[in-house]
């Protein structure tokens, strides 16, 4: 299993790579004409999804914190927002130790 430091480190390295041109898609499949899902479109809209559920679970307890909405909406947000950071948190260590695997094959 991946350590916090190593995963942390894998983030620097990347970044050092320069991240921006592996977000590019490739001139082949940038017209999408073969049916592929874009994969990096995906995990776009996972985060921008768990980013939402998090705000939504703020703007809830603010809402409750002011008196104008009900202690179970909130823990309703917070549930969403814990269950979709635990998904993202859950696809980031595959994505590591599938890296990790990567790397420990023989060249």
């Amino acid at each position: 299993m991946a350590t916090p430091s190593f995963a942390a480190g894998a983030y620097a390295s990347i970044q050092g790579m320069g991240a921006g041109n592996l977000m590019r898609k490739p001139l082949a499949t940038a017209s999408g004409a073969e049916g592929n899902p874009d994969f990096s479109a995906m995990i776009g809209k996972a985060l921008e999804a768990t980013a939402d559920s998090g705000r939504k679970a703020d703007a809830q307890t603010a809402s409750v914190a002011a008196g104008r909405s009900d202690i179970v909406d909130v823990v309703t947000a917070v549930a969403e927002s814990e269950a979709a950071i635990e998904t993202l948190v859950a696809v980031r260590d595959r994505v590591i130790a599938a890296y990790e695997e990567i790397m420990r094959m023989p060249v």
